[in-house]
């Protein structure tokens, strides 16, 4: 059944934990979303909803970069794509073994589900890092309006998935996105320069975000940006 109301999030405990049970059809993750919640189950079978007294964003002016990154973006030669494979990409999150600063997955088969179907209505999207025709990094979020949130990412060759982190960036950079939602600082968005504010403060800035007109931030459409070596984007 889907989700008709969340409790509000001045009501989160102190991890952020707010509520549990419900579903993730796609109206209760829109209705999430756009309240500043996200789900975080703590395990399969067992649904659990986050709005964190603290929530992590990353400002795109203050994106930082190391020096060993920027000489990487030079000299690559993996190609990118925009939704080529979200179904895959969100499996191999899933699956993925080397996620800095967690233990395990919260992406649980049923997320899984929830997710492609969100991708499937045109409110998530991915971005994919291929080696020839090799998936070797990628990451996924959901996109509402002119408002993004990272959800997660993963890299089977160095680099890949923070290849795919500092194209987004520049994607939103030049749609005019001031933030990333990132949820909860983890110590990789904490060295891109993610940083934490009030939950109050977040869902004002969530709010206004929302509250914009505009084109989506991404097609429904696969979108092949080739070899994309960190030099800004032409204008939309």
């Amino acid at each position: 059944m889907v989700v008709t109301h969340f409790p509000p999030t001045h009501l989160a405990d102190e991890h952020g934990l707010l509520a549990v049970g419900g579903d993730v059809e796609v109206e209760s993750l829109l209705l999430a979303y756009r309240q500043g919640i996200f789900p975080w189950p703590l395990q399969e079978g067992l649904l659990t909803w986050f709005a964190p007294p603290e929530r992590a964003i990353l400002e795109v002016e203050r994106f930082m970069l190391s020096r060993s990154m920027k000489r990487f973006l030079k000299r690559h030669e993996y190609s990118l794509f925009i939704n080529r494979d979200f179904e895959r990409t969100i499996l191999c999150c899933q699956q993925s073994a080397n996620r800095e600063g967690q233990r395990g997955t919260w992406i649980t088969d049923t997320l899984v589900e929830g997710y492609i179907e969100l991708f499937r209505a045109g409110y998530a999207n991915s971005i994919e890092c291929y080696e020839g025709e090799q998936l070797v990094g990628g990451l996924y979020g959901v996109s509402i309006g002119q408002m993004f949130a990272g959800e997660s990412m993963f890299h089977r060759k160095d680099n890949t998935s923070k290849l795919c982190f500092c194209f987004l960036l520049e994607w939103l950079r030049r749609a005019e996105v001031p933030w990333v939602d990132c949820q909860v600082l983890t110590p990789l968005t904490e060295s891109f320069g993610a940083h934490e504010v009030p939950r109050k403060e977040f869902e004002q800035l969530l709010s206004e975000r929302l509250a914009l007109q505009g084109d989506p931030l991404f097609s429904r459409e696969t979108v092949e940006i080739g070899i994309w070596r960190g030099s800004r984007l032409p204008p939309l």
